[in-house]
């Protein structure tokens, strides 16, 4: 991957750039766990700046699922580590140059007076990768309980994108309800739901799918997957894109 080219948390005098727009990328305890890792790498190879909110439950997930020890201490090291591992658990997967993680801030998700949990703070919206039912009806109940549910109510609130993408099955009837809710105050509810007309040839490819999906809704430009062009069997001609 790339480094980010235009955004940066801080200008050339070590001061807030007052220009930065961040998406705030919260991560809930949810399995799916590569694909957050693979949004971020899409988020920062196309350049945007990142507010990065890490919950409790997603800190456990993220060690059962990787290994990867998330600490508030070391988020950058541990964050650099997890973005270069691919989904099938294998490191060094990616490269992720140090440079390339100048573009995200870190939050943690008991700080409920972090910047991006004020209307005033400028995002440009917020993308829940991966997003479980726990987090889903706290979101939709307004419950704001941690750093994370609060930055998804003032994105509903500010009007801002909310990219949900919930990661589930089955889903119950309190859930379908709560998930009728987001969208219909304005959230894009993203099921996690790989799909395979994109010619996959390896897990990597269906969390690349659904990553790009997740960017899709956000209007980030990518190149994360084969899109469809109206012909059949497209997808078996040749390897689906990579973005490495």
């Amino acid at each position: 991957m790339e480094p980010p080219h235009n955004n940066t948390s801080k200008n050339d005098t070590g001061q807030q750039d007052p220009g930065r727009r961040p998406w705030v990328v919260g991560i809930s305890g949810a399995s799916g766990t590569p694909y957050a890792a693979a949004v971020l790498r899409g988020l920062l190879t196309a350049g945007e700046a990142v507010d990065l909110v890490v919950s409790r439950a997603s800190r456990l997930t993220l060690m059962d699922e990787t290994g990867i020890a998330f600490r508030d201490a070391h988020w950058r090291s541990d964050l650099r580590e997890w973005l270069e591992r691919g989904a099938d658990g294998k490191p060094d997967a990616f490269r992720v140059p140090e440079e390339a993680l100048a573009g995200v801030r870190h939050w943690p998700a008991g700080d409920l007076a972090a910047g991006p949990s004020s209307g005033s703070y400028p995002a440009k919206g917020m993308l829940i990768v991966p997003a479980s039912t726990a987090c889903v009806a706290g979101v939709a109940l307004g419950l704001s309980k941690d750093l994370l549910q609060r930055v998804a109510s003032v994105t509903l609130k500010e009007r801002r994108p909310l990219v949900v993408a919930v990661r589930e099955t089955p889903l119950n009837g309190p859930t379908l309800k709560q998930l009728v809710a987001l969208d219909e105050a304005g959230a894009v509810v993203l099921p996690a739901s790989p799909a395979f007309y994109a010619g996959a040839t390896h897990i990597q490819d269906l969390v690349d799918f659904v990553a790009g999906r997740v960017l899709d809704a956000a209007r980030v430009p990518h190149g994360l997957y084969r899109r469809w062009e109206g012909e059949l069997g497209g997808g078996s001609k040749g390897e689906a894109p990579k973005a490495r």
